[in-house]
């Protein structure tokens, strides 16, 4: 296969290849079919309000994975467990990571995350954004809670590298949540910008260690949007050069891909073009925009003015759409069959491991 020479493709091209978009309905629009072949998306993340049942859900996969043709598409889902999930049964309930986390048994959650993910990857789905790295050190905390396994940075490490392991056990790709952590928020960063004020040398005591311990292995990150004074005083992490850029690749060393969390969440000001250029200069490779199509439209129009104005910026782009590619060439396309989710999940080793969850679930 010759590799592709990104300086050389159209701007809305390479561009494209940061912008992951959502779907409104539960069919996809032949405008995003079109995006998808052209080049002018990287692929699709997937909600409930596109799910409702298995069969649909694999439909829907399937399309946009031949629209995408000859390219890979990723099509991506938070399934985390627990009150995160977009599928339910028979897709493998998980409970809250908080019970996971008191039980700290990583050979189970493990386990549980290459059966999840063996189903995931049968509906056609290629990442998982999960698992979440966030430390719970706040009990008021209104988005992340018992989404995490534990207050503890060390449980919180082990068991997210054994929750990633098993997705990659099984062909998927993990992606670890909300670089540099959104544990000890007082806001859910959907509707207002938290702020996380301790000093640098907690943060890299508490909140950064799993990210820190983690950063070579994991292959995808998500940012936090959320604001570390500590780290830096004016941009929340996801607009952040000196974070996502100095901090997570330069100093921790991580070489994979960081998607941005939802550039149309209210935590963000600004227009959807100046959080996409931010996000990119930033250090982002890949942007997430969830809900309309004319704000990924604008995002990647964006993207594409500043880069015929910048030639950074245009480096950044090509830079960050060689990171883009580069991880969807690494998954092995499957034909989504609705049916082997069930089958799944008739082997003796599935029944025991989904009586084991059970019993977790049973005792939080």
């Amino acid at each position: 296969m010759t590799e592709t020479r990104w300086d050389d493709q159209p701007l809305d091209r390479v561009c494209g290849q940061l912008i992951l978009g959502g779907l409104a309905g539960q069919e996809l629009p032949s405008e995003y079919a079109a995006a998808l072949h052209s080049g002018r998306r990287a692929g699709v993340i997937l909600f409930r309000r596109n799910l409702p049942d298995l069969k649909i859900a694999a439909s829907l996969c399937r399309a946009i994975m031949h629209a995408a043709l000859p390219a890979t598409a990723f099509v991506g889902v938070d399934q985390e467990g627990g009150r995160v999930c977009r599928l339910d049964a028979p897709v493998l309930g998980l409970p809250p990571m908080r019970a996971l986390g008191a039980r700290a048994d990583e050979q189970l959650v493990r386990r549980a995350a290459r059966l999840l993910g063996r189903q995931l990857c049968a509906l056609g789905f290629n990442v998982n954004f999960a698992p979440v790295l966030d430390v719970d050190t706040r009990a008021d905390n209104p988005i992340i809670g018992d989404r995490s396994f534990s207050a503890d940075p060390d449980v919180v490490t082990r068991l997210g590298a054994a929750f990633a392991a098993g997705l990659d056990d099984a062909g998927l790709l993990g992606c670890g949540k909300h670089f540099p952590g959104h544990g000890d928020t007082a806001l859910d960063s959907h509707l207002a910008l938290p702020c996380v004020a301790h000093a640098a040398a907690r943060l890299r005591s508490v909140e950064l260690v799993p990210f820190a311990r983690l950063a070579s292995s994991l292959p995808t990150l998500m940012t936090a949007h959320v604001l570390y004074p500590g780290l830096d005083p004016d941009r929340p992490a996801t607009l952040s050069h000196r974070i996502c850029s100095e901090l997570l690749r330069q100093e921790l060393g991580f070489r994979g891909l960081l998607f941005s969390d939802d550039l149309e969440m209210r935590a963000l000001s600004g227009t959807v073009e100046e959080r996409a250029v931010q996000a990119v200069q930033a250090g982002c490779d890949v942007l997430i925009v969830s809900q309309q199509w004319e704000h990924q439209e604008r995002a990647l129009e964006a993207l594409v003015r500043r880069a015929e104005q910048d030639v950074r910026f245009r480096a950044r782009c090509t830079d960050a759409a060689r990171r883009s590619v580069a991880a969807r060439e690494r998954l092995v396309p499957v034909d989504p069959a609705a049916e082997r989710v069930t089958e799944l999940l008739r082997s003796r080793e599935a029944r025991e491991l989904a009586a084991s969850l059970r019993a977790v679930s049973a005792h939080e």
